[in-house]
């Protein structure tokens, strides 16, 4: 596979997912202004092909000469050509955003659920909620004493959280982290201190998730959606990240789509990753995603691979 351009360059994760070897990509990001350099790269990588696409990377404008070398090849060589954007979102199933601040044909069809989206939504999430009740319940009793033996305090932990429309909401888990820690860090570290055994099997779990099945009764979450993100953290992404309000078009969910396909999340880079897998879920929600974000989602906990 040819990649030509750099705006764009896949992870670890995504390679593997793709299932093509490193030696197997080719990335042609040197001399793109210069017709005759670029023709040169992709014949001597031409050869090599075994995936018969080249993925135009490019956010510059391209030379006369490059376009009917390309055009030439299909004819050819049998190559077919295909933008980041639609290899990421029909390949990888994200949606591509922008490093730099100078194109928004990213927000192209990304808008709120319709009427009868959001009337599938809330139906899904009151059977959801029914059964994840019942099924539950007596993890939850158990977690009430395990929480209380291991880590003094109170059993549920409340923090403000981002909701739909940019709206603050009260979030409501059980406590993992030992009340009155010493020190602060927006983000999970391995092994944190702050963390007690039981905790860091509801984590691993998503027991400690439980009970936002309250929020999801209220209306302030749904059952599957965009991660609830810490206001404090919200507003340090979007300073970075100018994109970032786009996933509060909807109400935030227990787990979703970013979750199942992007299992950990440590800085900035790691939320723009995510953002990707959200834009996704909203542009292309169908009932089809719904479940398959449930199926996911019960492996993960089942693995205990944590989301």
């Amino acid at each position: 596979m040819i990649i030509l351009g750099v705006k764009y360059k896949f992870n670890k994760m995504e390679k593997s997912k793709l299932g093509i070897p490193k030696n197997e990509i080719y990335y042609i990001e040197d001399g793109l202004k210069n017709p005759e350099i670029t023709i040169e790269n992709i014949k001597s990588h031409i050869h090599r092909l075994k995936h018969n696409i080249i993925i135009l990377n490019i956010d510059i404008k391209v030379h006369s000469s490059i376009i009917n070398f390309l055009t030439n090849l299909q004819f050819k060589r049998n190559i077919s050509f295909c933008t980041m954007e639609h290899f990421l979102e029909h390949r990888l199933h994200k949606c591509y955003i922008p490093m730099q601040n100078d194109n928004l044909d990213f927000l192209d069809n990304i808008k709120p659920y319709s009427g009868w989206q959001y009337f599938q939504k809330r139906c899904i999430d009151y059977f959801g909620v029914f059964w994840l009740w019942f099924f539950s319940l007596p993890v939850m009793i158990y977690t009430h004493f395990e929480i209380k033996k291991q880590s003094p305090g109170g059993v549920l932990f409340r923090q403000l959280r981002i909701g739909r429309r940019n709206k603050n909401f009260e979030c409501i888990k059980f406590r993992s982290m030992h009340e009155n820690t010493e020190f602060f860090h927006h983000y999970t570290q391995e092994n944190d201190p702050r963390i007690f055994p039981w905790g860091e099997t509801m984590r691993k779990t998503r027991i400690d998730e439980l009970p936002q099945m309250i929020n999801i009764l209220k209306g302030e979450m749904h059952l599957i959606g965009p991660r609830a993100e810490w206001n404090e953290l919200v507003q340090k992404y979007k300073k970075d990240i100018p994109y970032y309000s786009q996933r509060h078009l909807v109400a935030p969910g227990i787990t979703g789509w970013a979750q199942v396909n992007y299992p950990y999340g440590a800085n900035i880079e790691d939320a723009r990753q995510k953002l990707m897998y959200d834009l996704y879920y909203i542009k292309y929600w169908n009932i089809w995603l719904e479940l398959r974000i449930v199926w996911e989602t019960a492996m993960t906990v089942i693995g205990k691979k944590g989301i």
